[in-house]
């Protein structure tokens, strides 16, 4: 049976800070309210379970609707904040938190950015799985062209590495589905179906959004936003529904992996 796992990093809407562009938390939260608005009723509409890794700043500001995600989907961590890190500090307080807000266990935990993060630390904060590996090489971000493409355990936690092409190792997150040819984005997705017989796929809800008046951004990150993107998901879940994918939650999938150890 083929599988899918959505996922969706809920977060404050930093972006515009990282290239010199001021934008106050209230806009932050806010772009990224519209965001998970939108992809709530993409997600009910095709009854499509996900994971929504959240930052500990967003649920706080928006704990209603955090409630009413957690409804249908996996709730796990990204933290406390976007834009800092205290591993001793953040790590249990959003565990808590997020937990506090949903009546979930929180076990998965997803670093902002993908950056760099001590496997104890999240083990002793008691999360289960890790998903901050991308098994690619980014330019000025990292570059994890030597580690392993499926998933594995390391230090006693499991780590769930977002889906690259079987063969060159080709990234297949948000940026590649927002720029790439759609027929090619779907020969890839095939492919690597194919191969690993799931794919693990990472989102942030401020991309569905309207990001035009964010100048300094990338064009790369800026274009293809909001209704074309949202179609463009809606037409890509439909496309894995009639390739008979199944969607599942990480949680979902980490448990599968405990019981085929």
């Amino acid at each position: 049976m083929l599988k899918a796992i959505l996922t969706f990093d809920v977060e404050e809407f930093d972006v515009p800070l990282e290239y010199g562009q001021q934008i106050t938390m209230e806009e932050q939260i806010e772009v990224s309210t519209r965001g998970t608005l939108l992809l709530k009723a993409l997600l009910d509409k095709h009854q499509v379970k996900s994971t929504i890794f959240c930052t500990g700043q967003y649920a706080l500001s928006q704990p209603e609707l955090l409630k009413t995600l957690a409804e249908k989907h996996e709730i796990a961590s990204h933290g406390m904040y976007h834009s800092s890190f205290d591993a001793k500090v953040d790590l249990p307080a959003s565990k808590k938190l997020l937990s506090q807000i949903t009546g979930q266990s929180v076990e998965g935990f997803r670093m902002a950015r993908m950056m760099p993060v001590e496997n104890q630390d999240i083990a002793d904060a008691g999360y289960v799985y890790n998903a901050s590996l991308n098994p690619t090489f980014l330019p000025g971000r990292y570059n994890h062209l030597d580690k392993p493409k499926l998933p594995f355990v390391q230090d006693k936690l499991w780590q769930i590495p977002a889906t690259v092409t079987p063969n060159l190792r080709f990234p297949m997150f948000w940026l590649s589905f927002k720029n790439l040819p759609f027929s090619v984005y779907k020969m890839f997705s095939t492919s690597a179906l194919n191969r690993y017989g799931i794919i693990n796929l990472y989102f942030h809800p401020w991309e569905f959004t309207d990001l035009s008046a964010y100048t300094t951004i990338p064009a790369y990150v800026r274009k293809h936003s909001d209704s074309v993107l949202l179609q463009r998901l809606d037409d890509y879940i439909t496309w894995l529904k009639a390739k008979g994918v199944t969607f599942i939650t990480m949680k979902e999938y980490v448990e599968e992996l405990k019981q085929k150890k």
